[in-house]
């Protein structure tokens, strides 16, 4: 007996449909995940959901029988971050069947990126589905559906250019502190934090010459193996504001929940080092460095954003790469869902 063909939902925000002060509204704390995924499971006419929440997008990928549950998803997010209504509508975006496909392969491909093709965004959704596969909370359609699109982000980055010149934070971060100090092997980097983009900057900067390296973070021990692999020094969290002085460069990019410089701790730091400029690059969500620093005077302050807007600034000679890509994955996703829909109702 033929079953009900697979409902499949997406609902999120990204670059495209919310401004970086938006996303941090939207954006699910690090430790309300687990919350987040219990209330989540327990919707009306949802049977799987996976959680894509990274520096630049949330996204709730869902699948159920009989009625659409994005409304009640919809719902649930709102009262979850405690979101307007109308904030939510204007900033997010809905997917509904093999448009939801198209773009789950589009995003693990890195053509959805706001620095497009880039590579990390494939390790953060299989995180994403490793995680939703923990929790038991995938099943046919979303297992069917992300492990086609790990090998459609695989055929990408091998047949096509997208990601031609290395496109990822670490190196674009190394561009942009040798457009200020030129040679970056004499700029002493301090990053703040040990997850995957403090790494990628330190192999950058570290190929590029740069010897005085010092890693701090909350957790002492995982900065202090960050700091082994790229032979450089570590730092006390609670101590790295005093010291701030002594760096050209700081990389922040933790996981808190509150801003971990402020305008009063940067600017003393300042006042530490007059006529020497001092770079920050926040690439944190929430934002780890107060928006009034950028302010002050000899500071640079980069967000995700301007990181982002320097990515891509050689995107024009890549367009047809792009053109390219989504036409190949809209193809594949159309293969996909066809698949899915003759699973639920072969013929008799």
């Amino acid at each position: 007996m033929p079953t009900e063909p697979p409902n499949l939902f997406l609902l999120g925000s990204s670059h495209r449909v919310a401004s970086l002060e938006e996303r941090e509204r939207i954006s699910l704390p690090a430790d309300s995940i687990d919350d987040f995924y219990k209330g989540l499971q327990a919707l009306p006419g949802l049977k799987e959901s996976l959680v894509l929440n990274t520096c630049n997008r949330t996204e709730i990928y869902v699948s159920g029988n009989g009625s659409p549950p994005l409304g009640p998803v919809s719902e649930y997010l709102m009262n979850f971050r405690k979101l307007e209504n109308a904030f939510l509508e204007k900033h997010t975006y809905r997917r509904q069947g093999e448009a939801v496909v198209k773009h789950a392969f589009e995003v693990t491909s890195g053509i959805d990126s706001q620095m497009v093709g880039e590579t990390e965004i494939l390790g953060q959704v299989k995180e994403a589905y490793d995680d939703a596969l923990n929790r038991e909370s995938t099943g046919k359609v979303l297992n069917r559906v992300f492990q086609k699109s790990f090998q459609a982000a695989k055929w990408v980055r091998t047949h096509t250019g997208i990601s031609r010149g290395q496109v990822n934070l670490g190196n674009v971060i190394c561009e942009l502190a040798r457009r200020i100090f030129g040679d970056v092997s004499a700029c002493r980097f301090l990053v703040v934090g040990s997850g995957e983009v403090a790494e990628m900057a330190l192999d950058a900067f570290g190929s590029r010459g740069a010897r005085a390296i010092t890693v701090t973070g909350r957790t002492y021990e995982k900065a202090r193996e960050l700091a082994e692999k790229s032979k450089g020094s570590v730092l006390g969290f609670d101590s790295f504001r005093e010291s701030l002085h002594l760096f050209d460069v700081v990389l922040c990019s933790t996981s808190g929940k509150d801003p971990i410089l402020t305008r009063e701790a940067v600017r003393k730091a300042i006042a530490k080092r007059p006529a020497r400029p001092l770079f920050l690059i926040d690439v944190s969500m929430p934002r780890d460095v107060e928006q009034s620093v950028g302010d002050l005077e000899s500071v640079y302050l980069y967000n995700l954003d301007d990181v982002s807007a320097i990515a891509n600034e050689n995107l024009k000679s890549r367009q047809a790469e792009v053109a390219k890509c989504r036409e190949a994955l809209e193809k594949r996703a159309g293969l996909i869902w066809n698949q899915l829909l003759f699973s639920s109702n072969p013929p008799a």
